[in-house]
């Protein structure tokens, strides 16, 4: 089951919050809280108060244990820019961008979501796979013919 959570209309850069969501997905909810407690951000505050309200909402309206909970998905969205002046020079101005954003988190209570660094280990063991079969071998060259092709059209031109 999943559940939502989301905080619209934060008043800080949508850039700056992704750069702390990107660490929290995929993990169980208590280590994204531990790893949101001790990141010195702003962004990092916000999003532990919209996780809080996410795991609150699982408790009390979907009846789940918050132990048993993953960060299924952790997005953050472009909320409307506020656009300020500043004055400059020669009576002319400048414009400020204030920027918000929207910061959504699913959580869900299935433990077999791929956590990152199993998705890496995945990728690396099919490389390996990949090599030990051959098909290292049929890579392309420039003009877009695999290799094996090209040896063998030598062999026949000979």
């Amino acid at each position: 089951m999943e559940v939502k959570s989301t905080y619209r209309y934060a008043r800080i850069s949508p850039f700056k919050v992704r750069e702390v969501t990107r660490e929290i997905q995929g993990l169980p909810v208590s280590a994204a809280l531990d790893l949101l407690a001790f990141t010195p951000k702003k962004a990092a505050f916000l999003i532990g108060k919209t996780l809080k309200s996410a795991i609150a909402n699982a408790e009390n309206n979907a009846n789940l244990k918050p132990d048993g909970l993953v960060v299924k998905e952790a997005t953050v969205g472009e909320g409307p820019t506020l656009k300020r002046i500043m004055a400059r020079a020669r009576g002319s101005a400048s414009r400020i961008l204030k920027r918000t954003s929207h910061i959504r988190i699913v959580l869900t209570d299935e433990i077999a979501i791929e956590t990152r660094e199993a998705r890496k280990a995945k990728q690396k063991a099919e490389k390996k796979a990949a090599k030990k079969e051959g098909k290292a071998e049929t890579t392309r060259t420039a003009s877009g013919e695999k290799k094996s092709e090209k040896k063998a059209r030598k062999k026949a031109a000979k």
